[in-house]
């Protein structure tokens, strides 16, 4: 709750948490909490499950964002493939959207996982920006590196889909301080989802400073 708390201090427009299926990243009492104690937005990340999305629409978050799961995984790696699960996520949407809940794909930067989502009538994805963060790295934090820059235009191309079929343009996975900048810039996103590197800054910096010197990241490029 603390966290929460300050990372709201810290600038942070919204807390996401991951309620995982052998819920090992946070609690159900969590979920039940954090609406009375933060005031910005709390976006849950979840399976498209009959399990969580009953607890969804028991709790009504801001946001649902919908991602695969898997029990061997660290994190989520990897989008959903929603063109070819469309009836359940189109499912899954409507219920959560007559409850007033926002929902959200994770999804891979393709054309017809973009295009996937706006038939199952998501308000927005997130697109997976863990395949820029890798060749980032590969390539010694090189951001004008050919194989970079093809690889954030593929983020930006699928941006500028999902804005075109009337969703939201969200980003994440694997953005840090040195990498997050290429990805701010992208005209029309709206929001990105980083939660690793800043809780790992937060260890020597604490987690208000943290989130704020990642906010101050974001803006420079705006």
């Amino acid at each position: 709750m603390w966290a929460a708390v300050e990372a709201q201090l810290g600038g942070a427009d919204a807390v996401t948490v991951h309620l995982r299926e052998d819920r090992r990243h946070i609690q159900d009492r969590d979920l039940e909490r954090l609406p009375g104690v933060v005031q910005i937005r709390l976006n849950l990340e979840m399976a498209a499950t009959a399990e969580m999305v009953a607890i969804a629409l028991s709790t009504v978050p801001a946001m649902v964002t919908l991602v695969p799961e898997g029990r061997q995984e660290i994190t989520t790696e990897g989008g959903l493939d929603v063109a070819a699960r469309r009836a359940r996520f189109a499912e899954v949407v409507g219920e959560l959207r007559d409850a007033g809940v926002r929902t959200s794909a994770f999804i891979d930067a393709e054309p017809d996982q973009v295009e996937a989502a706006a038939a199952c009538g998501f308000d927005a994805c997130e697109i997976h920006t863990g395949p820029y963060a890798n060749l980032f790295h590969a390539h010694g934090r090189a951001d004008r590196h050919p194989e970079v820059r093809a690889e954030i235009e593929r983020v930006g191309a699928a941006g500028r889909l999902t804005m075109e079929t009337g969703m939201q343009f969200n980003a994440g996975h694997a953005l840090t301080y040195y990498n997050v900048q290429p990805i701010a810039a992208l005209p029309g996103v709206s929001e990105l989802h980083i939660g690793h590197s800043i809780v790992a800054r937060a260890v020597f910096t604490g987690l208000r400073q943290a989130v704020a010197d990642m906010k101050t990241l974001m803006r420079e490029v705006a």
